[in-house]
């Protein structure tokens, strides 16, 4: 499944998926061609085909061309008339933003199975710290790999993934990997991969500042980090002089900024037609407390009140909630509570949207974990926590909810009990 990327010039050090890894713990994986691969992959005919996503009328602007298509000079942000003009036998289809937005959430999905340190910076990238995923999935570039097969056999797409110590360095390894490609820039090669590059390759440098630089003889990188502090303020200014003097000595501090802390996580799926069945919600709740349960996990998060969500066909919602004794991040113990409240709706109507949420979390290593009378030391947290691991390598489907489940429950549906 797609390929490396190498230096191989001389006796240059090799970038690629076998380099040294040690102390690189950041990822960047960017989609390849991601709205055209999205149309692609619903459009099997469309395979091979140049394929152009964005504006189709006379003020268009591209949004995403396929690889076909960019071999004929086609990029993002140029004005479909010049596209057609490059391209004319290339399929020209307006953006769905929504089927987008699906397939976007379902790989940041892949992504948080491994850690929870995901920064996503738009629909189609994220920069991932997986330094806490390694005693778990491996070496940064192995953890690198399971993503992209993952990627490949989940959402029939692509990804290429830089692995690198810094974020602006595993930045530019992604995109030296595209399409479809992996490379791992070692801690100890930074300068060796970033000197040659062209000065447009550094953050903040675009046309009109390189165009500066160039006419002051800074052309590579190494050109820019050896100037003169002087000549670069000059040429940019003293802000940007200072930023792109650390950046090019590979000199990026920053870290992995997860999204904000949510002060609740949950799931809801809406059905395709209205349902009745006390069985079918049954085994929807089971399957939306899996996912909020390894959600919660992959958090380190805990929480205490379990909340249940039901839109009637008339779109008339309602929630029902429970406090808990003790915090909790098992998928059981939020099924179990979110079933006793639907027995306590009994709802007769039928109903559009369940949802299971969980509120009042902490950090799961700051709150204590008590075990109920009778309950086994180790119980339903380790056995959804080897879950876990083993839906990080190989897909939760291959697990699925019906492992919260006994043998005799899985035979029939209980019915719920009211408390």
């Amino acid at each position: 499944m797609g390929r490396s990327q190498s230096l191989p010039r001389g006796g240059e050090p090799r970038f690629g998926p076998d380099a040294d890894d040690t102390g690189c713990s950041i990822l960047h994986v960017d989609m390849d061609a991601f709205f055209a691969s999205v149309e692609v992959r619903r459009r099997p005919e469309l395979r091979g085909r140049p394929v152009v996503v964005g504006g189709v009328g006379p003020r268009g602007v591209v949004s995403s061309a396929s690889y076909e298509a960019r071999r004929h000079g086609v990029r993002s942000a140029m004005p479909t008339a010049r596209a057609r003009a490059l391209c004319p036998g290339a399929v020209y289809l307006p953006p769905d933003f929504s089927a987008y937005s699906e397939a976007s959430r379902a790989v940041m999905g892949i992504f948080r199975d491994v850690t929870p340190l995901v920064e996503p910076l738009s629909l189609d990238e994220a920069f991932l710290d997986v330094a806490g995923a390694r005693r778990l999935f491996g070496r940064p570039a192995a953890i690198a790999a399971l993503i992209r097969r993952r990627v490949a056999e989940e959402q029939r797409l692509t990804c290429s993934v830089g692995v690198a110590s810094s974020k602006f360095v595993a930045k530019l390894g992604s995109t030296r990997a595209k399409p479809d490609g992996l490379l791992v820039v070692p801690a100890d090669r930074v300068l060796d991969f970033l000197h040659p590059l062209p000065v447009s390759a550094l953050w903040g440098v675009g046309e009109r500042s390189a165009e500066a630089l160039r006419r002051l003889g800074l052309r590579t990188v190494r050109d820019l980090a050896e100037a003169p502090p002087g000549l670069l303020r000059r040429a940019v200014g003293e802000a940007s002089a200072a930023h792109l003097h650390e950046l090019a000595w590979g000199r990026d501090p920053r870290g992995v900024s997860p999204e904000h802390v949510e002060k609740s996580i949950g799931a809801e799926t809406t059905f395709e037609t209205d349902v009745t069945d006390p069985g079918e919600i049954r085994r929807a709740l089971l399957a939306l407390a899996d996912k909020a349960g390894a959600r919660l996990r992959a958090a380190g998060q805990v929480g205490r009140t379990v909340s249940l969500k039901v839109r009637f066909a008339d779109f008339r919602t309602v929630s029902r909630a429970r406090t808990l004794a003790v915090s909790t991040d098992t998928a059981r113990e939020m099924f179990d509570t979110a079933w006793a409240l639907w027995g306590v709706l009994a709802p007769a109507e039928p109903v559009r949207l369940v949802g299971v949420r969980m509120e009042g979390l902490a950090p799961a290593e700051e709150t204590p974990r008590q075990l109920t009378l009778g309950e086994p030391e180790r119980g339903w947290r380790e056995a959804e926590a080897a879950a876990d691991a083993a839906a990080a390598r190989f897909g939760r489907s291959v697990i699925g909810p019906a492992s919260l489940l006994s043998r005799r429950d899985q035979r029939r549906v209980e019915k719920p009990t009211r408390p």
